[in-house]
């Protein structure tokens, strides 16, 4: 099941939509959506390195225009849309002592949560809700997802066919190690 995944994916990549789906996942993962971009990212590239950088381009394009989304409903509409969004994701209660810390380390916060597998929605929606400066945080964002998606594209551009072969060979062990990320994350969230 994996292995048909795993190919469903890589044909996915190859999709002539791929970089529409790719950027609209980006979107969706800044405001709303559990899945980040990497899964279809990293398959993306591996499949054409030679589109590495419009790959990253288009992932940080869609992150920071979801990020936005993500910054309007916390500024917006936090009580009917963040806070269900941050409760689901076990935050709830720690909304009001996370504001008073956040605005004092808003920039570090947006730029550490943009660069991590800590689901980068939680900081885009807080950082509405806290009135972060909007240049600050779009700034910022540019910059973590900016360095989060080239320094992955750059390694798959130069590394691609060893860590393809890498993945395809060890596949149940690449499997693990991204859920253990990804759980991670959100433990991370849960508890911080």
């Amino acid at each position: 099941m994996l292995r048909s995944l795993y190919t469903w994916t890589m044909h996915l990549a190859e999709h002539p939509k791929a970089l529409w789906w790719l950027g609209l996942i980006a979107f969706l993962e800044a405001s709303v959506f559990p899945i980040p971009p990497d899964i279809l990212m990293i398959p993306m590239i591996l499949a054409r390195p030679s589109r590495a950088w419009l790959v990253a381009s288009v992932a940080l394009c869609g992150s920071v225009l979801g990020g936005l989304l993500g910054y309007g409903i916390g500024a917006l509409a936090f009580t009917e849309l963040g806070q269900p969004i941050l409760e689901s994701l076990g935050k709830g209660d720690a909304v009001a002592d996370f504001n008073t810390r956040f605005n004092g380390v808003g920039f570090w916060a947006v730029l550490i949560a943009g660069m991590t597998p800590f689901p980068y929605k939680v900081i885009t929606i807080m950082s509405g809700w806290t009135a972060m400066p909007l240049a600050t945080f779009v700034v910022t964002s540019l910059l973590a997802r900016g360095l989060r998606f080239y320094i992955v594209a750059l390694l798959l551009w130069k590394f691609g066919a060893p860590i393809r072969s890498f993945i395809e060979r060890r596949l149940g062990l690449m499997f693990v190690l991204f859920c253990a990320l990804l759980l991670g994350g959100f433990y991370v969230v849960k508890f911080l």
